[in-house]
């Protein structure tokens, strides 16, 4: 029986072996006679060699101080000393603590108490109660080692988290467990111990056979912009919601205490250093360690980085294929189906040859370069141009046919294209992929034909899962009188999933489609010119009628509250729940990175968190996914050799490699392992330091948790070592027992101003008070 180990569990657990690691020869004599009279006879000091029969050794090698047999007497008297005080602590921990040691645990470490080798039994402890690995670490000591310059830092930074976790804890959106205990003293995590079939994957045989479930016919009306629930026609007369989601106020409110933290100089400061201590002593681990990781590596068998899971996290549907494929799809299609009726012009209906015709082009003369699909240097700052290289040889009406869903073929060809990039996928095996699929908000139906294309043309791989993008083009279709105010965008976005979800019947095919959505996202250039910032006097949704596009973080509290309602809905009905996870910080305003931060599981870009050092370091403590495209930043926003994602795996924040547009930015047939070798090259990378940024993409993704155990382990949620699978990961438990302890650390440096969290990380041995450490460390 495995034990879970909580959160006052764990600052006792550190206690015992703290105590073990600081007795010295009169702590012994006080704590045990028996064990004291045993270490006793052990001698301090051997003047007489020549009574050992010990032979001179030249140099470079040296003597040790007592014989080798000395040795192991004194170390198995401290192991047996150590073994009583552990098993004395946690006998009292059985009888009084909730969190109980079970008592096959208790009795596993009685039966070897007095077994002939005491390091058993230490061992049993140890194992049992950390993830503890024999590695080199590196800590700092001293009474507030890089201590903030006024209390009221550490409050600001628990505020700013405790804020997420009621954004996140609201949606249903992930939040560490870590960061809960330090936030809640009486937080116990509740983790079960799995075991799966490794060898058999999850397959899913028949995708769109699924049970449509009874209607509810609850009544649906949305308000100020937010869909709300009635469970009947008495609620609904009595204004009484099924479901509420935080006010737009609050909203407002937690923005601006948001800004004024990361504005705060000080606190800035504080920051500043923690995270530069953090790429420090990243250093000093990888000097110290490096090569204990990769014997780690070289000791598994069959597992290599290039047959490790990896998920391209961020990646678009439309141009998720490279500019050869597109090329010679468009080549084959144009030999084999010319006849096909593809488009409308002037409401004459064209085929495919006279489309090519009145470009006065032919399949022999088209190329790459005529493709012209591909980023170059003159779209560095332009992304107009950047979103011209969607059209194929410039002309819009190959995009409409090629790449879109809702055209007058329903997407046929833009099926084909995806099901082969699927194929691709499959026969690799090792790369998945979360493609964007978008639903603009002008009409009411766009769910359904997403929903329809998808089955009639069975695109389904379980390879991949689908994000559905929002594009913050409101501005445009007010413009041209698509859309009255910006109510009627979110009630054409939204309105259909709630319809979905109270009654399967009236939507069957987008019912079943939902089952591979695993979240939302909201693209367009940040770089336009918004306000960033605005006040409780804003215009509700209903009555923004102006042309102008809300800002961003409008945008995105109304995209969250909407969906917090719909997962509560869904999720009472049995149904699977989405996830918020736009781009964010690729350009213009930091303000945008507090809403991602507030309101977003996982991010796309984060390049703004290089300026802002307390929202990085606050992305840091809640471990918030960021799925980084250098490739693309290079060809649009930030030069290659300026990309913060070496940095930013460095101290720790959880990265991820992506892909964004392999059309625009990639050459070869794997997009994905085109990014890493370019960033293992570029950056220096290791195959431990790649193998990290692949677990963390695999644990960011939406895919079911049954795909996850199967690709990275079956416990991959525990914390620590026990949460990591070398024989599935190649990532060394060297470097997940790193990274564990320093986050600890940190979180545990946030309650340095709370006097009895100070008291209670203090151990009192031999009348002595000393610091405890988070873990057992070795001195540097």
């Amino acid at each position: 029986m495995e034990r879970i180990v909580g959160g006052s569990d764990l600052k006792k657990e550190k206690e015992i072996l703290m105590k073990s690691s600081v007795l010295d020869d009169d702590e012994i004599e006080e704590d045990d006679e028996a064990a004291a009279a045993n270490a006793a006879k052990i001698p301090r000091d051997i003047s007489n060699h020549s009574e050992l029969n010990v032979k001179e050794i030249s140099a470079p090698y040296t003597l040790p101080h007592y014989p080798i047999e000395l040795e192991e007497q004194k170390k198995i008297a401290a192991q047996q000393l150590a073994q009583q005080i552990a098993l004395k602590e946690l006998e009292e921990r059985a009888t009084c603590d909730e969190q109980t040691v079970p008592k096959t645990e208790l009795q596993c470490i009685h039966k070897h108490s007095d077994s002939a080798d005491p390091t058993t039994c230490s061992n049993i402890i140890t194992t049992s109660i950390l993830n503890h690995l024999d590695f080199q670490r590196v800590y700092i000591s001293g009474e507030n080692s890089f201590g903030a310059e006024d209390p009221k830092i550490y409050q600001s930074l628990r505020r700013a988290m405790r804020l997420r976790e009621i954004y996140m804890r609201e949606a249903f959106q992930s939040f560490p467990e870590m960061a809960k205990r330090i936030l809640h003293r009486t937080h116990k995590s509740d983790y079960q111990s799995e075991t799966i079939n490794f060898d058999e994957p999850p397959v899913i045989a028949d995708p769109w056979n699924i049970k449509i479930p009874e209607d509810l016919n609850c009544i649906l009306k949305i308000e100020d912009g937010v869909i709300h629930v009635y469970k009947n026609k008495s609620d609904f007369d009595g204004k009484k919601r099924a479901y509420n989601v935080r006010p737009f106020n609050s909203f407002i409110e937690d923005m601006k205490f948001m800004c004024n933290i990361i504005t705060d100089g000080p606190l800035k400061s504080h920051c500043y250093k923690r995270l530069a201590y953090l790429t420090y002593k990243y250093q000093l681990h990888v000097l110290l360690n490096e090569m204990n990781e990769l014997r780690s590596q070289k000791a598994v068998p069959h597992r290599d980085f290039y047959n490790t899971r990896k998920v391209d996290t961020h990646i678009h549907a439309s141009s998720c294929m490279n500019q050869k494929h597109l090329l010679r799809f468009i080549k084959k299609t144009i030999k084999t189906r010319r006849n096909d009726f593809v488009c409308i012009e002037n409401g004459k209906p064209l085929t495919l040859e006279q489309v090519f015709d009145s470009l006065n082009l032919t399949s022999y003369d088209l190329s790459v370069d005529m493709l012209d699909v591909h980023a170059d240097r003159n779209t560095f700052h332009r992304f107009d141009k950047f979103n011209a290289k969607y059209n194929p040889i410039g002309e819009s009406r190959l995009r409409e046919i090629f790449l879109k869903t809702d055209n007058y073929i329903k997407g046929a060809y833009f099926a084909e294209i995806l099901k082969e990039v699927m194929a691709d996928l499959e026969e690799s095996k090792y790369q998945q992929a979360e493609l964007r699929l978008s639903i603009y908000g002008r009409k009411p139906n766009e769910w359904d034909d997403l929903a329809k294309w998808a089955l009639t043309n069975n695109v389904y791989s379980d390879t991949v899962r689908w994000i559905i993008q929002i594009p913050r083009l409101y501005d445009v279709y007010r413009a041209n009188k698509i859309l009255g105010n910006f109510e009627q965008m979110l009630e054409n976005i939204f309105m259909p999933l709630f319809e979905v979800t109270n009654n399967p019947n009236s939507h069957p095919e987008l019912h079943v489609f939902l089952n591979y959505v695993t979240g939302f996202d909201s693209v367009d250039d940040e770089s336009k010119h918004e306000n960033p910032m605005f006040d409780k006097e804003i215009t509700l949704p209903n009555k923004w009628t102006d042309e102008e596009n809300p800002p961003y973080n409008y945008y995105l509290y109304y995209m969250y509250a909407n969906m917090v309602i719909l997962n509560h809905f869904r999720k009472e009905r049995g149904f699977n729940t989405l996830v918020l996870r736009p781009h964010c910080g690729e350009a213009g305003n930091i303000q945008h990175l507090i809403g991602g931060f507030l309101l977003a599981e996982n991010i796309s870009h984060g390049l703004l968190l290089r300026k802002v050092p307390v929202l990085q370091y606050l992305y840091y403590l809640t471990q918030i996914g960021i799925a980084m495209s250098p490739l693309s930043n290079n060809s649009l926003f930030l030069n290659y050799h300026r990309n913060p994602l070496p940095e930013f795996a460095s101290r720790g924040l959880c990265v991820s490699l992506s892909t964004d547009d392999p059309l625009q930015f990639h050459f070869t047939k794997e997009p994905l392992m085109e990014e890493y070798s370019i960033a293992a090259q570029v950056w220096k990378l290791s195959s431990c330091d790649m193998s990290e940024l692949a677990r963390n993409s695999v644990l960011m993704s939406g895919f079911p948790s049954e795909f996850k155990q199967h690709w990275i382990g079956a416990n991959y949620q525990r914390e620590g070592v026990e949460g990591n699978d070398i024989q599935r990961t190649n990532l060394p438990g060297i470097r997940v027992s790193y990274r564990y302890e320093t986050l600890l650390d940190e979180l545990d440096h946030l309650r340095s101003d709370d006097k009895n969290w100070e008291r209670q990380k203090k151990v009192s041995i031999g009348g002595k008070t000393i610091a405890k450490p988070s873990l057992p460390h070795k001195l540097i």
